[in-house]
Order: structure tokens, then sequence, then C-alpha cells
């Protein structure tokens, strides 16, 4: 159990169908923030998923258009020029034939194909919002779109910021932070650091040896609401995290 003075918060970019590590950041916040006013970067998770089929695992990327160097996640234009929403629906529907919600997984996928999108962001939102809402994981929860708080900036600084500015007193964040997070910058301004533990807890999967590592649409089609039980990773204090790295 959490002390009742904390206020968490995760400031994450939005992911196509975000792999489970994402959803365990989430139910540990009272406040989640989508960053998608920062720089896109390939090879990213925001328009790209693994997949378990029957070969292998396979990516699925959502195709773009004209991206420029600089270009915000939430400025990066889909490629409409095919219909790549049929394309992964249907390698979904093969690699999922035998999953026993394989239902519930397509209805996901089709309720966030049938909304709107203009750009990356509003796919990846969607995404993300899609599975949240499956495993009930909204409740009690606030959701925030960084470009709506008007605080510019960058690296710790703006993260910094962006926590303080929603009124949060613990900053949760995955891995990748540790490599230019200013721990001691947060704990002089009030604000405790804790990163990801992800236990990664194996559930029943389609096609071999169990990965944590593909797109939660995986654990809805094989453990319908269920799959929620393995929702359960918590954060430890970043001083841990770093002297369990050495």
């Amino acid at each position: 159990m959490k002390p009742h003075d904390e206020k968490r918060v995760v400031i994450s970019q939005s992911m196509y169908f975000p792999w489970v590590g994402l959803l365990e950041q989430i139910r540990l916040a009272e406040i989640f923030v989508h960053y998608d006013d920062v720089q896109f970067s390939k090879g990213s998770f925001s328009n790209r998923i693994q997949v378990k089929t029957q070969a292998k695992t396979r990516w699925l990327t959502i195709p773009l258009r004209d991206v420029q160097l600089g270009q915000r996640i939430d400025e990066v234009a889909l490629d409409e020029s095919r219909d790549w929403r049929s394309q992964h629906r249907n390698i979904l529907v093969q690699a999922y034939k035998k999953a026993a919600f394989r239902d519930d997984m397509l209805s996901i996928v089709d309720q966030v194909f049938s909304q709107p999108a203009f750009s990356l962001s509003d796919v990846a939102k969607a995404s993300v919002g899609a599975l949240v809402n499956y495993f009930n994981l909204a409740a009690h929860r606030l959701f925030v779109d960084s470009k709506n708080l008007g605080i510019h900036g960058s690296s710790s600084q703006r993260v910094l910021d962006i926590v303080k500015a929603v009124g949060g007193n613990v900053y949760i964040t995955g891995h990748g932070a540790q490599h230019y997070l200013d721990h001691q910058f947060f704990e002089r301004s009030g604000v405790s650091v804790q990163y990801m533990h992800y236990r990664c807890i194996p559930y029943p999967q389609l096609h071999g040896d169990f990965t944590p590592y593909v797109t939660a649409l995986d654990l809805v089609a094989n453990c319908g609401k269920d799959g929620a039980s393995v929702i359960q990773s918590e954060a430890v204090d970043w001083k841990r995290f770093i002297q369990d790295q050495q």
C-alpha cells in the first residue's frame, strides 16, 4: 500500500497498442500524462507493436507520411495511401484465431480503428485508452495531455515542471530515464523518483515460449478481462534501482 500523501505521476509517450508494462505504470499512477508534444523517434513504440504469430514474432508498423526531422509525435501524419488498418487486423485475426478471447481483442482493435485520426498521437492515445478501459484501469485516475499544460523546456526540468503542475510528488518512470534523469534535482524539488520493477508475470500464450514484450492485445486475446491479474508490477526508489543495475 502506498502512503496516503503520495500523488504518483507517470509521463509517457503514447504507444500503439502498448505492452503490458505501460498498463502497469498506469495502474500505479493517480495521474497519467500523454507526452506527445515531443520529438518523434524512428524505431520507437509510438507507431509499432510486436505480435506473436505461428511462424515468428513480427512487427506491425503504422506507416507515416512526410516525417520531418524534429517533428513532434502529435504532428506526424499517417500515411493513408494504403489500408494498413485492414492489414494489421488481418494479421491479428490469423495470429489469434485459436485464442479464447479473440473477439474481445478484435473489438478493441475495431474500436480504435473506427475513430477519426489525424496524427500518430491520435491513434496511439486511442490505443492506450481502449486497453485501459478494457482492464478497468481508468477509475480514480486523471489522464492529461502535456501540450495542454503550457509547460516548455526539455529534459529533467520539463518533466519535473509537469509533475509539479499536476500536483504530483512521486514520479514513476520506465528504465530508459536512468540515462538522463537528474534524480537529486527532483529530490531537492520535493519529488521522489521511482523506477518500474517489471515482474513480467507469465500468462498462457499461443505460439511458443512466453514473452512479455508483445502488445497487450496478446493478453486480451489469451486471457480476456482476467488478464488484469498479471498487471501487477510495482515501482522502487531510484537509489535501489540504480544499485540493482550495478
